[in-house]
C-alpha cells in the first residue's frame, strides 16, 4: 500500500471511530498530545484526548442519530516524510427522527507516522461560510 493510501485509510478509520462511538480505535489513531481548534465548541485550543473521549463515550457527536454518512469535499493531501496534512470540507449527513440534516465545516488534520502507523496529532476546524463570528441567517441555513 502506498503512503498516501495508508494515510487516507488511517484518516477514515479515525473519523469513523468518532462517529461510531469507538474510544479504543480513537485512542489508537490519535496521539496523546493531540491539539485541536473546534470553533463551534470553544475559541480556545483543546489539548489531549480527554475531551473527545468524553464526547465519544457519551454519544455526543451525533446525538440521537439513527444513521450517518460523511463526505470529504475537495480533499487534499500533502505528505512530508513522516508528517501529512489533510484538508477538506467535511459534510456530515445525519438521520434523526426520520429527518436528514446536513452540517459542514472545513477541517485540517495533521498526521504523523509513529511506529509504522499514521496517527492524528492536530485538528483545526473552521466554519464553511464566509463570516467572522456567526453563521448566516435565513431559510435552510
Amino acid at each position: 500500500m502506498t503512503p498516501e493510501a495508508e494515510i487516507w485509510e488511517a484518516l477514515h478509520t479515525h473519523l469513523r471511530s468518532v462517529f461510531e462511538r469507538d474510544p479504543d480505535t480513537y485512542r489508537a489513531t490519535t496521539t496523546e498530545d493531540l491539539s485541536l481548534y473546534e470553533w463551534f465548541i470553544s475559541p480556545h485550543r483543546q489539548d489531549g484526548l480527554s475531551f473527545h473521549l468524553f464526547m465519544i463515550e457519551h454519544g455526543a457527536m451525533l446525538g440521537n442519530a439513527a444513521s450517518y454518512r460523511y463526505d470529504l469535499l475537495t480533499p487534499r493531501l500533502q505528505v512530508y516524510a513522516d508528517a501529512a496534512i489533510v484538508t477538506y470540507t467535511l459534510m456530515l449527513s445525519v438521520v434523526a427522527e426520520g429527518t436528514v440534516s446536513h452540517r459542514t465545516h472545513n477541517e485540517s488534520r495533521v498526521l504523523v507516522r509513529e511506529d509504522g502507523s499514521w496517527r492524528v496529532v492536530h485538528v483545526h476546524k473552521s466554519p464553511a461560510w464566509q463570516a467572522p463570528l456567526s453563521a448566516p441567517e435565513g431559510p435552510g441555513l
